[in-house]
């Protein structure tokens, strides 16, 4: 089950040269696996703008992409953080919150990564701003968000992959506008 979560896929592009050389660059000199896994957080979370709170740049689904424009909506940028830590041999997946967005609803993603005498600790490198800051701080959860409000939902399920809805909603749109008005959404019944 662990080789599924260190698995390069076509949106997990570990194999990617750039992914690979940036892997090896925050690995430098750390003193282990959660040194490793909190350089990866942070630089994704700090070198990577979120494309709503930036207001620009493309649509980026695979973390390649993500790391060539260093912009991202949570979910892309969540593919690239995955990218990082597995090309640095950590266990990492995938995690959804459904929370509550205008009228209705929608998914914010974010990361687990399996730390050494922790196991799967959940982190969130969607980018801090005034009212979001999420960290670094095992055993500790510090994430972006909080469900508080009638039908959102923290589910706690690690997956291997990204959610399928989430996938086909990043590829079904040119742009970054039309896709923030068209945010995946799903009930996480399985959280």
């Amino acid at each position: 089950m662990a080789n599924e979560y260190l698995a390069a896929t076509d949106l997990i592009d570990v194999q990617h040269p750039e992914i690979a050389a940036l892997a090896t660059t925050l690995a430098r000199g750390a003193s282990g696996p959660i040194e490793i896994a909190r350089r990866c957080f942070a630089w994704v979370r700090d070198e990577v703008g979120h494309t709503l709170d930036m207001q620009a740049g493309p649509l980026t689904c695979t973390a390649s992409e993500v790391l060539r424009h260093r912009t991202g909506f949570c979910y892309a940028k969540s593919h690239l953080l995955a990218a990082l830590l597995r090309a640095n041999g950590l266990p990492a997946g995938f995690c959804y919150q459904r929370l509550a967005h205008g009228s209705g609803y929608c998914l914010h993603g974010f990361n687990a990564v399996e730390l050494p005498g922790i196991g799967w600790y959940r982190i969130d490198a969607r980018g801090n701003k005034p009212g979001i800051d999420a960290a670094f701080d095992p055993p500790n959860e510090r994430l972006a968000y909080a469900t508080t409000e009638p039908g959102e939902v923290d589910a706690k399920t690690v997956y291997a992959h990204p959610l399928p809805i989430v996938v086909a909603k990043l590829r079904a749109h040119a742009d970054w506008r039309s896709f923030a008005a068209d945010l995946p959404d799903d009930v996480l019944a399985r959280g």
